[in-house]
């Protein structure tokens, strides 16, 4: 048999090349191919995500022969499996596998019906998979829809408000303090701490040595630019990123912009003050083109060395990879301070490009994977200037670190 068919035959079998009997051996692209029809075809979204985590090139097997049918628990892991079919087979393919997982994976009972959309208990993977598949929901079942998302968008802003404003305000009034203010500048309270220790008792004062000033009173002190990759494998984290840009948007002391991009790209900022409006508006999929989103964000900066820039991608670049490392560059250079997020969840190990991550690091820009929980106190670090390689070394745990 020749190689191609032969490779056409272990991909519609399935399993490892012992359990196959072709003997035939994928390429990296080819594994990829075979690990998104495992997905769906043998029914285990999970085994999905740990080949995710691994990265191109893992096992694809399951140890059985032929492609069987099943619906194990799928919904966390659907969003990122949409996105990369999205990109690994032709439209006209695409659309015959994900009504393939609709019906297979009970994706219609989950979603397209109202009595499912009433009774699910709704968290942060379950918007992910209802933005992936946002188009195929019934106009009726819209409003429904947006009452699931505003419900875990409400609890994310319980869980995270009060911490981001206090991390971020503490960081900004901390920043903000100058020495020698004008008169009306001066910080009366925390002047007064600062020089308890030249109290003169004999003239019941205190004379102050050094002053303490509130900064740039009435004036932005920090511009904060949110560009955020929609592929399918950042679904948890445009989640995480809408909630907390509808947060940082409510700050007076910083100018908020929040962007969205696959090959195209979406500017969010006046829908930040409802992150609900801003997952609506978002559509999970697609290709990503890194370079065009860095080349809009690069014309909001303003006042570069008050900007700060959160790049929430895994760095695969679909469009110019030179073109995008040299707005890297460009941005580094002009004062602008780059973080780059490779994931903001929960998910653990994001799948990510290593060496372009590897290329941010030579230029000095820190490349990782953020909870949550830990976003606020990152952003406390950069506004303060700190050094983000220790605050990494410090705070983040896992090894998806440059």
């Amino acid at each position: 048999m020749e190689g191609e068919n032969l490779t056409r035959w272990r991909l519609a079998l399935g399993g490892d090349d012992k359990a196959d009997g072709t003997g035939a051996t994928l390429s990296e692209e080819q594994e990829r191919l075979d690990m998104a029809l495992a997905a769906l075809y043998d029914g285990d979204m999970s085994r999905y995500k740990r080949f995710k985590g691994k990265g191109k090139g893992a096992g694809a097997g399951n140890g059985k022969g032929g492609r069987q049918g099943g619906s194990a628990s799928s919904a966390p892991y659907v969003a990122t499996w949409l996105g990369e079919i999205r990109e690994l087979f032709p439209q006209s393919m695409v659309k015959v596998l994900q009504q393939d997982a609709i019906d297979r994976l009970h994706l219609r009972e989950l979603l397209l019906e109202p009595e499912m959309l009433e009774n699910v208990v709704p968290d942060v993977h379950l918007v992910a998979t209802i933005m992936s598949l946002g188009q195929l929901i019934p106009e009726k079942n819209k409003e429904l829809v947006r009452q699931v998302i505003a419900t875990v968008v409400e609890q994310l802003l319980q869980k995270l408000r009060m911490s981001t404003e206090q991390a971020v305000t503490g960081a900004l009034n901390k920043s903000a303090r100058k020495r020698n203010p004008r008169a009306n500048e001066i910080n009366w309270d925390a002047t007064i701490r600062k020089n308890l220790r030249h109290y003169q008792s004999d003239l019941h004062t205190i004379i102050p040595e050094e002053l303490v000033g509130y900064g740039r009173k009435g004036r932005k002190l920090k511009d904060i630019i949110l560009c955020i990759d929609q592929s399918g494998s950042m679904g948890t984290s445009v989640v995480y990123s809408a909630v907390f840009g509808a947060v940082l948007a409510s700050i007076p002391a910083v100018s908020t912009r929040m962007v969205v991009f696959d090959t195209s790209v979406v500017d969010l900022s006046d829908k930040l003050h409802d992150p609900v409006d801003v997952l609506l508006g978002v559509q999970l999929g697609g290709g990503t083109d890194i370079n065009q989103a860095l080349t809009y964000c690069q014309g909001l900066v303003h006042r570069p060395d008050d900007t700060i820039m959160v790049v929430i991608t895994d760095l695969y670049e679909g469009g110019d990879r030179k073109q995008m490392y040299k707005r890297f560059a460009d941005l580094v250079a002009s004062g602008v301070q780059v973080v780059v997020l490779l994931a903001l969840s929960d998910d653990g190990a994001p799948f990510y490009d290593q060496e372009a991550a590897q290329f941010l690091a030579n230029l000095g820009i820190c490349a990782f994977a953020c909870t949550p929980d830990k976003f606020p106190d990152l952003m406390g670090a950069v506004i303060n200037k700190q050094d983000l390689s220790l605050w990494v070394a410090q705070n983040i745990n896992d090894n998806v670190q440059l």
